[in-house]
């Protein structure tokens, strides 16, 4: 697996489960481009209180801070990050533009399966749809892989997938912890 922007892995999951986060995930460009916060008073080590910014959620988290982040780990300079936050900036129009498609043709697929009578033939062509969708957006989802591949170096590279394969096993090791407490899901 290609371990580029983790963020935009998954595109085999429902529109919901893959687009909804790769949209937040990608929405880092216009984030970024906000002003530096002032940094703390009171010295060293003071670290501010966190503001909730729209829906409850704290400004020093999401997928903008998360980019940040990842940008930083592997030591991208300054004219990578901007670079990044180019390709990130158009994979997000390009995405909301599939996720809204996306989510009409489901709305239309549960209008149909709602109706008094089924439409067996109206039901697969929605299917067939909403599966030519989910393949524009993995494409669409790779390119940025590929095009944000370009600008990191072979060692930037590198450091991206140890840390992409420590993320996957701490999932592992959390989803074994969690069926242990909890049992199997059925």
């Amino acid at each position: 697996m290609n371990p580029i922007f983790s963020l935009l892995r998954g595109a085999a999951r429902s529109p919901l489960t893959t687009l909804a986060p790769l949209v937040a995930a990608l929405s880092c460009a216009a984030a970024l481009a906000q002003p530096a916060p002032i940094p703390p008073e009171g010295g060293p080590g003071v670290r501010p209180a966190m503001h909730h910014g729209a829906g409850g959620r704290e400004r020093g988290s999401g997928p903008d801070v998360m980019a940040e982040r990842m940008f930083d780990r592997v030591g991208a300079t300054a004219e990578q990050k901007a670079k990044l936050r180019e390709i990130l900036k158009s994979a997000h129009a390009d995405l909301r533009a599939q996720h809204d498609e996306g989510r009409k043709l489901h709305e239309a697929l549960a209008d149909v399966l709602a109706a008094p009578k089924q439409d067996a033939a109206a039901a697969e062509s929605l299917r067939q749809k909403i599966q030519a969708q989910h393949d524009v957006a993995s494409k669409r989802m790779l390119q940025a892989r590929l095009e944000a591949s370009a600008v990191l170096t072979p060692e930037q590279r590198q450091k991206l997938a140890e840390r992409h394969k420590q993320q996957r096993e701490m999932m592992e090791r959390h989803h074994r912890e969690r069926e242990a407490m909890d049992g199997p899901r059925s």
